[in-house]
């Protein structure tokens, strides 16, 4: 069988002011894209250099990781930071620990 991996993630600017909550077969590749494309206009992440991530799952199932940033993205800002205290207390970002 095959060893599939997905990621639920979270993203934050760098004043921690803004959350964006994203799905990825490679979170290596999606961190560093999000921050190719800081402080351009023509994504979310970009437009508001939203590419430290603070937080991720893994999943081995596509449908399980979908369902999951759904139910993130409906949460109120206090329960995402909430889930991000819950394993990073300090808000450390993470992109080098995810990028080869």
């Amino acid at each position: 069988m095959w060893n599939h991996n997905y990621y639920v993630y979270i993203t934050t600017n760098s004043n921690r002011t803004v959350l964006y909550i994203g799905v990825t077969n490679d979170i290596a590749v999606r961190v560093s894209q999000h921050h190719e494309n800081k402080g351009t206009q023509k994504s979310f992440t970009g437009k508001y250099y939203c590419y430290h991530l603070v937080y991720y799952e893994h999943f081995t199932h596509i449908e399980h990781a979908i369902a999951r940033e759904k139910e993130i993205k409906k949460w109120r800002r206090e329960k995402k930071e909430a889930l991000i205290a819950s394993t990073n207390p300090t808000w450390t970002f993470l992109n080098d620990s995810v990028i080869n």
